[in-house]
């Protein structure tokens, strides 16, 4: 059984105490294929690290997190470009807008999105949206810039069923993790709904435990327990939602 985890942030501090310990244990269980997105240019030599350490199993994004969008922005979208024009990297992400912390750089998210996402067209590669508290404001920026050539994975989707569809209609794939685990999460109500040829699997590790372990460090192993929910709600055998949703991240990420 292979396994994706198509976002985790396996370069965090957090795992800097037992960083190969905690890809051996994902990788015995069957999670060989790690996605890892990028935040800003602060992270990527970590990131280079981590796939010269585990070349077999590591894809790099390369883009700006939005909630590291601030005054210097442009220049780091500068270095974005740069590291875009000299290697190969599966995806631009995770990109988007979070109006969760601070809305003070609404306007600079919001170029620096578009201008990601014009990246992504002109060179033919999927983006990693990050939405948060911000569904409106993605939307309004995905619609304009809908194209064939526009397409990916909408990261963590906590939407309901109506925006779950737009996303789909866009040509981006829901990633699912912890949060269908959560009493609360409430997507786990509707995903029956939802063909699960629409559907990746990610942790966003260390973030977003799926229960029981939810509130500690996530890690890519526990997809399992994500691939166990969703057996539930789609009443199909472990290994099958496993073979399609790695399927699905191979026609987004084309590896």
């Amino acid at each position: 059984m292979t396994i994706t985890d198509t976002h985790t942030h396996l370069y965090s501090e957090q795992f800097n105490e037992d960083r190969a310990t905690v890809i051996q244990r994902a990788i015995d269980a069957g999670v060989t294929r790690f996605f890892i997105p990028a935040i800003d240019s602060e992270y990527t030599q970590s990131m280079l690290d981590l796939e010269t350490e585990f070349p077999e199993n590591i894809f790099l994004m390369m883009g700006l997190h939005p909630t590291h969008v601030k005054e210097n922005f442009e220049k780091e979208l500068n270095l974005i470009k740069e590291w875009l024009d000299k290697k190969k990297f599966y995806a631009i992400g995770e990109i988007g807008i979070d109006l969760y912390w601070d809305k003070t750089f609404l306007k600079e998210q919001q170029q620096a999105f578009r201008t990601q996402i014009q990246w992504a067209k002109e060179r033919k590669m999927p983006i990693n949206i990050h939405c948060r508290d911000a569904f409106d404001e993605v939307f309004e920026i995905l619609e304009e810039e809908k194209s064939d050539d526009l397409f990916g994975i909408f990261h963590c989707f906590t939407g309901n069923l109506a925006q779950a569809k737009q996303a789909i209609s866009l040509n981006m794939k829901l990633g699912i993790g912890g949060v269908v685990t959560f009493k609360n999460g409430k997507i786990d109500k509707f995903l029956h709904e939802i063909p699960l040829s629409e559907i990746v699997l990610e942790t966003d590790a260390p973030y977003l435990a799926p229960t029981p372990n939810r509130g500690k460090r996530n890690e890519s192993s526990y997809l399992v327990q994500v691939i166990d929910k969703l057996s539930d709600i789609y009443e199909l055998p472990a290994e099958e939602i496993a073979a399609i949703t790695t399927q699905n991240s191979k026609d987004i990420f084309g590896i």
